[in-house]
Formats: C-alpha cells, sequence, structure tokens
C-alpha cells in the first residue's frame, strides 16, 4: 500500500475518503481537512496533500456545470494574489518540521477553525474590499500548505450575506486555480512522488462515489445543518490527532 499503510489503516483511510466525499457533495465543503485530519491518525499527514489536491481538482471539474454565471471573478482574483504569497510561506514553514509536529499544527488549526465556523459569526455587510480578500486568500494560501486552504474561505465567505449560488460558485472557480499553483511548489518540496499517484487513484473512484451520494441529499437534511454535523466529526478527528501527537 502507498506510504506504508497497514491493511487496517489503509480500511480506515478509504472509509474517510469516502465519508469526506459525501460531506463535500451534501454541503459543499470540508473534503481536504477531513482526509488531512483522518490521515494523522495512520500516516504523516503531509502524505495525503497532494493526493487531496488532485480529488478536489476533480470534484470541482464534476462540480463546475452551471457554476459560471455566478462566479464572482474579482474576488477569485483577489483571493489567488494572497494566496500566491500565503502558500511559499505555509510550505517552507511546514515541510521544515518534524512529523509530530506538523500533526500537531495541523490538528490544532483545525480545532480552532471549527470553532470560528461553529461560532457562526456574522457581519453586516459583504467584505467587497481589496484589502479583506487579499488577507483571506493569504491564510487560505497558508493553510493550504497542508491541503486545507477552504476552511479559512469556508469562514471569511459563510460571515458574510453571501448568495448561496455566488459563495458556491466563487469557491468552485477558486479551487482548481489554486490546486494549479499549488502541485508545482508541492512537487519542489518533495510532497508528490510514486506514492502520491498510487494513491490518488485508490482514492478516486472512492471520492467520485461520495461526492455523487452526498449530492443526492439522501438525508432531507438542510445542507446548513449538515455542516454542523460535518464541523463536529472534523473536531472530533482533529482532537484525536492532537492527542496522538502529544502522546
Amino acid at each position: 500500500m502507498p506510504f506504508d499503510l497497514t491493511a487496517g489503516g489503509s480500511v480506515w483511510l478509504a472509509a474517510v475518503v469516502l465519508v469526506a466525499a459525501f460531506v463535500r457533495g451534501y454541503s459543499g465543503f470540508g473534503y481536504s481537512a477531513i482526509v488531512i485530519a483522518g490521515s494523522a491518525l495512520v500516516t504523516n499527514p503531509l502524505n495525503l496533500v497532494a493526493v487531496v489536491m488532485v480529488m478536489e481538482f476533480a470534484m470541482s471539474v464534476q462540480s463546475w456545470r452551471g457554476a459560471g454565471p455566478d462566479i464572482d471573478w474579482r474576488r477569485v482574483l483577489l483571493l489567488m494574489l494572497g494566496a500566491a504569497v500565503g502558500l511559499p510561506l505555509g510550505l517552507w514553514a511546514l515541510t521544515a518540521v518534524s512529523e509530530d509536529t506538523a500533526r500537531a499544527a495541523i490538528s490544532a488549526y483545525v480545532l480552532a477553525m471549527c470553532a470560528v465556523l461553529l461560532m457562526g459569526w456574522r457581519t453586516a455587510a459583504e467584505a467587497r474590499g481589496a484589502g479583506a480578500n487579499l488577507a483571506a486568500g493569504l491564510a487560505s494560501g497558508l493553510a493550504n500548505a497542508p491541503g486545507m486552504g477552504g476552511l479559512p474561505l469556508a469562514a471569511f465567505f459563510a460571515a458574510q450575506p453571501i448568495p448561496a449560488p455566488v459563495f458556491r460558485a466563487t469557491l468552485i472557480a477558486y479551487f482548481p486555480l489554486l490546486d494549479l499553483y499549488s502541485a508545482p511548489l508541492y512537487w519542489a518540496h518533495g510532497m508528490i512522488g510514486r506514492d502520491t499517484l498510487l494513491a490518488a487513484l485508490w482514492a478516486l473512484p472512492l471520492t467520485v462515489l461520495g461526492n455523487w451520494l452526498g449530492g443526492r441529499h439522501f438525508f432531507g437534511t438542510d445542507p446548513r445543518e449538515f455542516r454542523r454535523f460535518a464541523l463536529l466529526l472534523l473536531a472530533g478527528l482533529a482532537a484525536l490527532g492532537l492527542g496522538k501527537a502529544l502522546l
């Protein structure tokens, strides 16, 4: 198995990938964060960063249909400019530390972001200014070093009165661009190799299946309510990962 995973670790990671894809299909976010947080329990979470990048790209393509008219391209450009600065800094910091330090930092970051999202902070108006969107892109780029650039943007967008179709379409447009920018930087830092390709081939059918199942909304629950379940699941995985790193 890739990354020297045991049989038990492989089964666990397959279940995590399937659940993460279902959550992503149902609620529109959370795939990368759940996979990275879940993988931290059985392997170095940095092993899965390039894998989730490939999967996110595939799901964005799967979701692209009909999104075009609602994309806020000005926001996408500002976010990418911020991310262009943040990602190299994040990779430099994260790849310079030990596996346990990286696991602890990732888990602590996920717990903090879950707390922010669960608090449900709101603003009275949209943050349309260049400064706010550049800063959000910078935070997203830094967070994308461990493959979780979506959580800061989920918090940033969810706090604003942005129409749901624009929220979704803008992120669908942003993440493939971020992935294309991230790929050569991951490669330069030794985060893409033979095991990455094997793991991506292994994860792709589970990801496509989970994303399709989630998109059918079998539970009949409002996606915004379902996000609370997803955040609690993510927080639980992050707490376990933090405990493993500290112990």
